[in-house]
Formats: C-alpha cells, structure tokens, sequence
C-alpha cells in the first residue's frame, strides 16, 4: 500500500474540484423532486461541471456510462441513471465527483423525497451522522480501523441497521481510488495508519436490514439483497493533527433542501 500524502498546493487543487462538486450537489437538490428522474439530474450536473471547467469524474471510469451514479430506495451504490421518474417517498442517493485541474473530489448525499417511512428517515439521519463521526478519526496517528469502527459501532448499535462491507471509501487525488481503503467497519487501531495530508473519501453505507448486497444485471447498480433501504453519505477530507480539514461541504445542499418543500430535512 502506498498512501500519497498532497502538497499544500495539491490540497488546495482538490479543495478547487471539492468547491466545484459541492455547488453542483447544491443544483441537484434543487432539482430533485416527484416527476424528475436521473436522466435529467445526470444531463444537469454534467453540463454545470462543464460550465466551471471541469468535467465529471465517473463518466467513462471503467465504463460508467453517467456523470452520476443514482442509487434508489434499496440500491445502495453505482445505480445509472434513467428515465423512471421518482415518486412521493422515495430516497434517491446521489454520488458525484468532479476532475478539475488535475484532481478530483468525490462526495455523496441521499434525499428523501416528500413522505418519507419514519424508519428510513431515521437510517438517513444515523447514517450521516455516523459519517461526521468518523471524520473525527481522520487525525495523524489514528487507522483506517478507527474510522471504521466509529461508523460501524454507531450505526449498528441502532438496530437492525448494518454497514455494507463490499464497498469502501478510499484516497482521492489525481486519481479517483487511491490508497488507502477506508471500510466502514473495523477494529480500534487495526488498518492502514492515516499521515498528515493524506486526503481520503469517507463513505457510510448502511443498510436498513442485513448488510447482503449483490449487482444487479446492468454490472453497475449495487443493491440490497433483502430489499431494504440503504443510505448513502460522502465527505473528501484532509488527515491532519488534531482535526480533520473536510474539502466537501453539505452547505449548499442543505440550503436547497431548506427552500425545496418536497425534500426531507436530515
């Protein structure tokens, strides 16, 4: 395993590509009601990243055919876009990430749609929050393990929920899957040790029910195997002394949400 630690200067090229993502994210949520569907989200963020000189980092990744990947009620990750309009309590997870000058950033966020169950509500609540937990462990002298245990320990103990294990968080810079994985499971100072600049994605995916997942006949959309909900959230964040520095931001997410009667708040 060969963990790249960024420059300073590198850091502030992803933060240019975070700051980019983070607004487009902040237009999807804008968009995203009962009657849209993925195409038009996918054709709206693929021409406003283009619109900031960047371009997207999933379209062509080995062969993914979209510039996000949208992931429905029980598909938890990788999910292509398409025409089928989303309906009134539906959560739609949405990952996007952004190649600007060199560097990407990634990051992820799942909406709920109008009237939502109150058991999914609460998946997405724990879910995001357990994201920020982790985060805390992002800090010069922790492990991988450490970032997986916080995010496991605090979701599983809300039963029956369970982080998925098949897919991971990871480094991001020139290229968008670097060293090291990131699980969202794991043991107190086992993994990888985090060095100061490092710059990872940290990505909770929990699952209502059982942690099962399987691929379903597209090769792409990841989906539960009981047919629960799952949920998606993602932050780019810098490893650093005593706090983590996240590049991403929910902000302007958070405000669209806050004027968008049809979303639920989390």
């Amino acid at each position: 395993m060969a963990i790249k630690i960024k420059t300073q200067a590198e850091i502030e090229l992803i933060r240019k590509s975070s700051d980019v993502l983070s607004r487009v994210m902040g237009e999807i949520a804008k968009a995203v009601r009962a009657g849209t569907n993925g195409l038009a989200l996918d054709k709206l963020a693929e021409e406003f990243i283009a619109d900031h000189g960047g371009t997207p980092s999933f379209k062509g990744y080995q062969r993914f055919p979209a510039a996000l990947c949208i992931s429905v009620n029980d598909e938890v990750v990788h999910g292509i876009p398409t025409a089928k309009e989303y309906k009134d309590g539906d959560i739609i997870s949405v990952d996007c990430g952004v190649f600007l000058n060199g560097y990407h950033g990634d990051m992820a966020y799942t909406f709920g749609i109008g009237n939502v169950k109150s058991e999914t509500l609460k998946l997405m609540q724990v879910t995001k929050e357990s994201l920020y937990l982790g985060i805390q462990f992002a800090v010069v002298g922790k492990r991988t393990g450490d970032i997986g245990f916080a995010v496991q320990d605090f979701c599983e103990r809300q039963n029956p929920y369970k982080c998925v294990r098949e897919l991971v968080g990871h480094g991001v810079g020139k290229t968008l899957h670097e060293d090291p994985q990131v699980p969202n499971y794991g043991r107190k100072g086992d993994g990888a040790k985090l060095p100061e600049n490092c710059v990872i994605a940290i990505e909770p995916m929990v699952n209502l029910g059982k942690r099962e997942v399987y691929t379903k006949r597209d090769n792409w959309t990841i989906a539960t195997q009981d047919g629960t909900p799952s949920v998606h959230f993602e932050h780019t964040v810098v490893v650093k002394s005593g706090k983590a520095e996240i590049l991403t931001t929910f902000d302007f997410i958070e405000d669209a949400v806050n004027a968008n009667a049809e979303l639920v708040k989390v």
